[in-house]
C-alpha cells in the first residue's frame, strides 16, 4: 500500500505503524545487539526499540537501546515531513557502539548538558576522544552504518513518492560524510570552499595550527576530523554554521569541498 506522508503512516495502528518503520532500522543493529525484529526484545525479554509516532504531527522518532533503561541509544532517527510534498527531513541521526568506552563530550564538567558539544564543551573529555581517532560530537565509536542508512532512508522516501532528502550537517566532518554519501548543499556550499582553501598551506587556518592547542596541531588539516576538531576549538574566530544539505533520492550530487588526505 502507498502512504503519501509520515503523517499518513501515523493514522494507521500502532502495530502498522512499527511494521513500517522497522524498515528504517539498519538489519545489523537487530543481528549485533541479539535484538528480535517482531516484538524488538533483547536477549533479555525486555522489548529495547520505542517508536514514537503522535497522529498530531507528521515526525517518527525510533530509538534503539541495548536494555530499556540505558540512556544511551544504540540508533536513534527523527525523520519528518516538510512543507514541500516531495521532501523528506533527516532530522537527526545517531549510531553508537555502546559496547565500547564512552566519552563524556555530551556533559559539561559540573554535570549541564552541552549538546554533543555544540552549546558547552568537556575540554578534557573531548581530547580524549580525539586521541582514540573519535570525531566532534561522538560520545561512542560508531557502528559504521551511515551509508546503509542512508540508502535505507531513501528506500523509504521512495515509497512515499518522496524525490529528496534534506538535512543538516551539524559538525564539519559530518558535511564531508554526507558529501561522499552523495549529499550537495542548499546552504553553506561557499563556507565549506572557504574552509577548505584556509586549510591547505598558507591558508590562514594552515597558519592557525599551531599547537596552542592540543586540537590545533600541525597535520589536523590533512583530515576531515582534524579539520572538525579544529574547528570545534574555534579556529575559525566565528561561529560554526550547520550547513544545509540536500540529496536527490536515488542520485548523487557529486559535490567534494575537502582536498585533504582521508577522513
Amino acid at each position: 500500500m502507498k502512504y503519501r506522508s509520515i503523517y499518513e503512516i501515523n493514522h494507521l495502528s500502532p502495530e502498522e505503524r512499527a511494521r513500517i518503520y522497522r524498515g528504517l532500522i539498519p538489519p545489523p543493529v537487530f543481528d549485533i545487539f541479539k535484538i528480535e525484529q517482531g516484538a524488538f526484545l533483547n536477549r533479555f525479554g525486555e522489548r529495547v526499540v520505542q517508536f514514537h509516532t503522535p497522529e498530531s504531527h507528521g515526525f517518527v522518532s525510533i530509538d534503539v537501546k541495548q536494555r530499556p533503561e540505558d540512556h544511551d541509544s544504540i540508533f536513534f532517527l527523527q525523520l519528518s515531513d516538510t512543507p514541500f510534498m516531495n521532501n523528506l527531513e533527516l532530522s537527526f541521526i545517531v549510531i553508537n557502539d555502546p559496547r565500547g568506552e564512552r566519552f563524556d563530550i555530551d556533559r559539561s564538567p559540573d554535570g549541564k548538558d552541552t549538546l554533543f558539544g555544540t552549546a558547552l564543551r568537556n575540554v578534557a573529555e573531548e581530547e580524549r576522544a580525539m586521541k582514540v581517532g573519535l570525531a566532534p560530537g561522538q560520545i561512542f565509536r560508531g557502528l559504521r552504518l551511515l551509508k546503509q542508512s542512508i540508502t535505507i532512508l531513501e528506500r523509504f522516501a521512495a515509497r512515499l513518492n518522496a524525490s529528496i532528502l534534506t538535512a543538516e550537517a551539524l559538525f564539519y566532518h559530518n558535511a564531508i560524510q554526507y558529501e561522499r554519501n552523495g549529499f550537495g548543499y542548499l546552504e553553506g556550499r561557499k563556507k565549506m570552499e572557504e574552509i577548505d582553501r584556509d586549510f591547505l598551506p598558507g591558508g590562514k587556518l594552515y597558519e592557525r595550527l599551531d599547537n596552542s592547542s592540543p586540537f590545533r596541531s600541525p597535520g589536523a588539516e590533512q583530515t576531515a576530523k582534524g579539520r572538525s576538531w579544529a574547528i570545534q576549538d574555534g579556529i575559525l574566530g566565528e561561529p560554526w554554521v550547520s550547513p544545509k544539505i540536500y540529496k536527490p533520492v536515488g542520485k548523487k550530487v557529486g559535490i567534494n569541498t575537502f582536498r585533504g588526505r582521508g577522513y
